[in-house]
């Protein structure tokens, strides 16, 4: 394919553009108002910092669960939308909002009525457990209007809709930053409530999201304003077509989760110093990756709609245009980083050691960058998009356990290299998914028409 037609294609690379930029902008400025939080808590002191980053782990293994519901939901909602079909639309969303209000239900209790058991289960500190513990009876009650939340902005983002949550996501977002200010030192005259502000901040923020998303969707008559009838209009068979899809995606997901910890603990045993390297850098590639979030999103949608119009041939080019232009952009961003990591360094006040470090794993980064583009495009992107998510399951699992953490835990542990050639092994993983999940795509197996009845 020429690649010149990448861009000769106008209504591809526009429609590209208009999917991809406000979920690309929407994930960055959650990246940078996550930021703002972790600065603000800060602010507190040790004991505050770890209670609130060891309490918000139960939000991030419910968020794991979310993500794998909302994404099977997102695989379904655009094959429907390109097959005009809103009935079935609309019981996807019931179905995500049943399965989400359940799961975050279940963590809501048990934080509940456990916050110390479950905060023991990360630190042996009692202060910190304390802490912790009633921070988690606050911030828990948020849990279940988050998820509601996550279920309609996934399925809107699916059939297009992209600008209204992130306007939704944006506004509450910086509601959360105003009211945490506000509420963890207090400011004109309202009492500074320390740690418990910021859980309280974070609470009111995420139903005055719930509020705006719902009254959102209903207000401008989305395809997603349905009635109670119309979401719990299930049938056992739909059920059970919508969890195959989606129970690989949440293990997926979790298993990913786990991997990502192992690494954490192996640059743990390897020193102070690497952990503060390795953090630098994963805040680096976060913010890198977010535009290929944007972009990888896009390519799911705009493909799934394709093959649910029973359009096989256009999802198949679209297929290739994604997995040529993602790792060209993941190429250019690479070589801006790999140039630009001493400037990128110098706003870390850090030990020499550590910025010598920091500076080789960015360098590393930059070079290996593009093809872990290639592997997010294509197992979000185009995999997914067909449904494909046990071979998706398969790749990214066994790229991880088969390959990156066996490499990663030799190299640092038993031959304890130096942190740049360890981080190379983490690299390997991604090298082995390209390997695999290359052939894949020509292969056609991944396009599943789900919406045929």
């Amino acid at each position: 394919m020429n690649l010149l037609s990448l861009f000769s294609d106008k209504k591809f690379f526009n429609a590209t553009i208009k999917l991809a930029l406000p979920i690309a902008l929407q994930n960055f400025i959650l990246s940078s108002l996550n930021l703002f939080d972790n600065i603000i808590i800060g602010g507190l002191g040790e004991v505050a910092i770890a209670s609130v980053g060891l309490a918000n782990q139960m939000f991030f293994l419910l968020n794991l669960v979310l993500f794998g519901v909302v994404s099977g939901a997102s695989i379904f909602t655009a094959q429907y939308w390109g097959n005009k079909d809103l009935k079935n639309i609309k019981r996807v969303l019931g179905i995500c909002l049943i399965s989400s209000i359940a799961a975050s239900s279940i963590f809501t209790l048990a934080a509940l009525i456990f916050p110390k058991p479950i905060m023991s289960l990360f630190s042996n500190d009692p202060a910190v457990i304390n802490m912790g513990a009633n921070y988690l009876r606050i911030i828990c009650l948020s849990y279940i209007v988050t998820a509601i939340s996550f279920a309609y902005a996934a399925t809107l983002r699916s059939i297009g809709q992209v600008k209204a949550p992130m306007f939704v996501s944006v506004t509450a977002l910086a509601v959360n930053t105003v009211l945490n200010f506000t509420m963890v030192y207090g400011v004109a005259g309202i009492p500074g409530l320390g740690v418990y502000g910021s859980a309280l901040g974070t609470l009111i923020a995420r139903i005055i999201e719930f509020i705006l998303m719902i009254f959102v969707v209903y207000k401008f008559k989305f395809p997603l304003a349905a009635k109670p009838k119309e979401l719990l209009d299930l049938s056992l068979d739909f059920v059970k077509k919508f969890f195959k899809v989606t129970i690989p995606v949440i293990l997926n997901e979790s298993l990913w989760a786990l991997g990502v910890t192992v690494y954490s603990v192996i640059y743990a045993h390897m020193g102070t110093s690497i952990i503060a390297s390795t953090n630098i850098v994963s805040t680096i590639d976060r913010l890198a990756m977010v535009i290929f979030l944007g972009f990888g999103n896009a390519a799911a949608i705009m493909i799934g709609q394709k093959i649910g119009e029973k359009d096989e041939k256009t999802a198949f080019l679209y297929a290739k245009r994604f997995i040529i232009m993602n790792p060209l952009i993941g190429i250019l961003v690479g070589f801006v980083i790999y140039i630009g990591a001493p400037s990128i360094l110098y706003a870390y006040n850090v030990s020499p050691e550590v910025h010598n470090y920091s500076k080789s794993l960015l360098h590393i980064l930059g070079i290996f960058l593009c093809i872990k583009v290639f592997n997010y495009t294509n197992v979000v992107g185009i995999l997914r998009s067909g449904g494909d998510t046990k071979f998706c399951l398969l790749l990214d699992i066994g790229g991880m356990w088969l390959v990156g953490v066996p490499l990663v835990a030799l190299a640092g542990l038993y031959f304890n290299l130096p942190i740049d050639k360890v981080y190379i092994f983490v690299f390997m993983e991604e090298v082995a998914k390209f390997i695999v999940g290359f052939p894949r795509i020509a292969s056609k197996k991944w396009i599943n028409n789900l919406v045929i009845h």
